[in-house]
Parts: structure tokens; sequence; C-alpha cells
């Protein structure tokens, strides 16, 4: 979730959980629905793991889209709820039901580069997903935190006039 501290400083501990929910009930029904794998809350997030780039993608994009059909917030503002989206693909290694590595610890600075309302995704994964539907837009590089490299980031252009 975007801002999810601020959000619950600004509408308090009970409308922030609500949202809270309504992140998660929006997230489970697209992982169940393309077949992701929850693999932790995070509190204001969850980590998944797929069996595929394209059923990643395709379950970022429904998340997306069901975010944006709740609508704007009052007075025409941004919507309460923005979520977003950094996918990375790789071996990660698994542990007592958790996941860890570089492939991992990718996906989250992915993540972290993402503002709401976007899915961004590194080059892995748009090679991955080479000759499907998605269309991706170029980012350029960043230097994730913890690593010596430049890593080329890839935004999903999930909006149905992209």
């Amino acid at each position: 979730m975007e801002s999810s501290t601020a959000l619950t400083r600004r509408l308090g501990d009970a409308k922030a959980q609500e949202l809270v929910r309504a992140h998660n009930t929006i997230v489970r029904n697209a992982l169940k629905a393309h077949g992701g794998s929850e693999i932790k809350h995070t509190g204001d997030g969850i980590m998944a793991s797929f069996p595929s780039a394209s059923g990643a993608l395709e379950c970022a994009v429904q998340i997306q889209r069901a975010v944006a059909a709740r609508g704007v917030g009052a007075h025409g503002h941004a919507p309460l709820l923005q979520i977003h989206i950094g996918l990375n693909a790789g071996e990660p290694v698994a542990e007592e039901a958790d996941l860890f590595g570089t492939a991992v610890q990718l996906a989250r600075r992915i993540c972290d580069q993402a503002g709401g309302g976007q899915i961004l995704v590194s080059n892995v994964v748009r090679e991955l997903a080479a000759g499907k539907r998605f269309m991706f837009s170029d980012r350029g590089e960043f230097v994730p935190k913890g690593f010596d490299d430049a890593v080329r980031l890839y935004e999903v252009r999930w909006r149905e006039d992209s």
C-alpha cells in the first residue's frame, strides 16, 4: 500500500485498517485467480510468489484495475487506497515457508521504486513475458540499495487505454 503510515495518521487506526482489509481482499482474490502463493503479510503489503512471470503480471494488472475501480477519494481527491507493485524473477531460497535471496531482495527494491498505481518490473520479467499481451515502458536504470550494479526498470502499461 502506498503511504500506509501517513494514511493511518490522517484517517485513524480503524479507517486505515478498513483500507488494509480492502487491500488484502483485492490482492488475495487476484493471487487465487492467477496461481500465486501468499508468502507473508508485511503489515501494509503482501509478498507473493508465482510459477510464471506472466501469471505474476496478470495478477498485478488485476490488482491495479480492482483498486482503480474503487474510484477516487472524496471531493475528487486521489484514491485513498493506492498500491505499488514490484516484480522480479529468479531462484529464491525457500526456508520455513518464507523466501530469501537476491531475487527477493531485488523485488523489494523494485517495489520501493514504484509509485501508487504503478507496476515496475525487472528486465528479466519483461523478457520472460515477451510475446505475451503485456506492454512496457522503459523507466531507466537505478542502483538498488545493497547492489553494485544498475538495474533497468520497466513499467507495465496496465490501464485500458494504454
